[in-house]
């Protein structure tokens, strides 16, 4: 079932009233308390604690950013996360927060997301990294994504979810150099010469990679790492994925590849990386998957080592800029372009 799409899209915190709560779950509090969450740089996140029988605790609220021009280069985005609760979530089986509200997203990006707060479970710690525990249910979790819809022709139909083709990736060809120049110039003092040359050796394959072995396609999450991962201590459910809004069609093996990679230091990935893929793998065929032997799912997993780099790169050098934000790229690229040199990516190339 699609999620509801029946009450009132809002813009403020200040319209997050007992009223409006109760058009969204049925039933109305006694009172709410809302008060944010995180630091809001696409938009606001914001926790709405509530009191009354017959409620959660609280719930996520999900606001785009008041900032019109910001807002407007987001409409992608943000229709990525409302098309997947609405479109997708209901055909897959990854474990996610429930969602109590989608509404439609306008032409100037205004959206309202209403989501199932998952407290207490704790986000993974990209800096830190994750255990092999953590990123091995992880990795079950994904195949719930990718498997119900592996190479399913109608996800082509949808509209608002694409393949790479020649045109994206001519423009990737125009950017990726000066953004390796920018990454770098944030980085270098982060990460070992050897990390450096290999972002360097990813610019002459990359556009290649990125239309290669299209034959196997799915729902490509696109971020699928620690810090977009809650971690509970229920086993029945002991990881949910969230933030949607980079979906594309692709390679699968892209998520693994770079869920595996960026939480994993290279000693601890290179002592279980076998044993997550066939986790993984084992899981895709309990979703119908029987077409895509263990080995060529590794091959695939191989393959797809450059998704760290890529995205890392992206993100370090056209998004709002931290402290923790460069050290977490740096760490990610480095954990990253180590599997790359010793899993030989560029020689598959």
């Amino acid at each position: 079932m699609s999620a509801p799409t029946t009450a009132p899209r809002i813009a403020t915190a200040e319209e997050i009233t007992p009223a409006w709560i109760g058009e969204v779950l049925g039933a109305v509090p006694d009172a709410v308390r809302v008060s944010p969450v995180g630091f809001g740089q696409i938009g606001s996140c914001l926790r709405v604690a509530l009191s009354g029988e017959g409620l959660p605790a609280s719930v996520l609220v999900k606001l785009p950013t008041a900032d019109a021009g910001t807002r407007g280069m987001l409409v992608g985005a943000y229709r990525s996360e409302v098309s997947f609760y609405r479109d997708l979530e209901p055909t897959v089986a990854v474990d996610v927060p429930r969602c109590h509200l989608a509404t439609d997203v306008t032409d100037d990006g205004c959206f309202t997301l209403v989501l199932e707060d998952l407290a207490p479970a704790e986000q993974g710690d990209q800096l830190l990294g994750g255990t092999p525990d953590q990123v091995r249910g992880a990795a079950e979790n994904l195949a719930g994504l990718h498997g119900p819809r592996w190479c399913d022709p109608a996800l082509l139909d949808l509209g608002w979810i694409t393949m790479q083709d020649a045109a994206g990736a001519d423009l990737l060809h125009q950017v990726y150099g000066p953004a390796i120049d920018a990454f770098l110039d944030i980085t270098g003092s982060l990460m070992s010469p050897e990390a450096a040359a290999t972002v360097r050796d990813t610019q002459d394959v990359v556009v290649d990679w990125s239309l290669a072995r299209a034959e196997r396609f799915g729902i490509v999450h696109g971020d699928y790492r620690l810090d977009n991962l809650m971690f509970s201590p229920d086993p029945a459910v002991p990881v949910k994925a969230v933030d949607w809004q980079t979906l594309s069609l692709g390679l699968p093996a892209k998520d693994l590849a770079y869920l595996v990679a960026t939480s994993l230091d290279p000693g601890v990935r290179r002592e279980h990386e076998r044993s997550v893929v066939a986790a993984y793998h084992a899981r895709l065929v309990e979703h119908g998957v029987t077409d895509h032997p263990l080995e060529e799912c590794f091959e695939d997993y191989r393959f797809a080592m450059l998704q760290g780099i890529l995205v890392s790169v992206f993100g370090c050098a056209y998004g709002a800029r931290t402290e923790r934000g460069d050290r977490m790229f740096a760490v990610m690229v480095e954990r990253t372009a180590a599997a790359v040199r010793e899993l030989g990516t560029l020689d598959l190339l």
